[in-house]
């Protein structure tokens, strides 16, 4: 069943089959995909416009209505994707069709929040985001775009983990709460300046040398000086 509220994303079926139709399709601004699960019993190749597909994808919803030609719009998720390494285009996606009713799987993208009022980061330390994305399980329609997680409370050596984070009605993390870390707060990093004394005699222990050669060069010169007066 559509709904107003969610992105839709109308698609033609792809007849075109083999890496050289593919690329053909790419060069005409158009990307392929497939359609799985649900009301289809195969899974369905369509093909899409470039452009409409970015705009659902800025969208940011985990829901997305997908019309494949004339057939009804169906519920679906993104299930994979491939980018291009260098443009950062997506070059092939998945969707996969849900029923409303049944709790799925997903993965959503964990964002931090109120890093400028945390002490440690006033103090200098560095914020370290060390998982960027949570396993959860929900319904399709309380999937959330993306978690937020408030650090403004946390202090330089602090390590905040999945324990800590309260998790949206509806939505059950499926990491492990205390082996999962989120982020930690380190100390700033401070480079450590020469020692001046130790430099100083290192410096002077590479003139001595230099100091010698002018002896000898000055008494080269006193004896030269001598056989000419001769």
């Amino acid at each position: 069943m559509a709904d107003s509220k969610r992105p839709s994303l109308e698609v033609q079926e792809r007849p075109e089959r083999g890496s050289r139709e593919t690329r053909r399709l790419r060069r005409s601004g158009l990307i392929p995909g497939v359609l799985y699960g649900g009301s289809h019993d195969e899974t369905v190749t369509f093909k899409v416009g470039q452009r409409e597909l970015r705009s659902v994808l800025v969208d940011g919803s985990a829901l997305i209505d997908v019309k494949i030609g004339g057939e009804k719009p169906v519920p679906a998720i993104i299930k994979d994707q491939q980018i291009h390494p260098v443009r950062g285009e997506v070059m092939h996606i998945d969707f996969l069709e849900v029923n409303l009713d049944e709790k799925i799987g997903a993965t959503v993208a964990v964002e931090l929040e109120g890093a400028e009022d945390s002490p440690g980061v006033k103090e200098g330390g560095i914020l370290d985001q060390i998982t960027r994305e949570l396993n959860i399980l929900a319904l399709p329609t309380d999937i959330p775009e993306r978690i937020l997680v408030d650090v403004s409370h946390m202090d330089i050596g602090s390590t905040l983990s999945l324990s800590e984070v309260k998790s949206e009605a509806g939505v059950e993390f499926l990491d492990d709460p205390e082996e999962t870390t989120i982020a930690t707060l380190v100390p700033p990093t401070v480079e450590e300046e020469p020692d001046i004394e130790e430099e100083t005699e290192l410096v002077g222990e590479g003139e001595e040398p230099a100091a010698d050669a002018a002896e000898g060069d000055e008494s080269g010169d006193e004896g030269g000086d001598s056989g000419d007066s001769e």
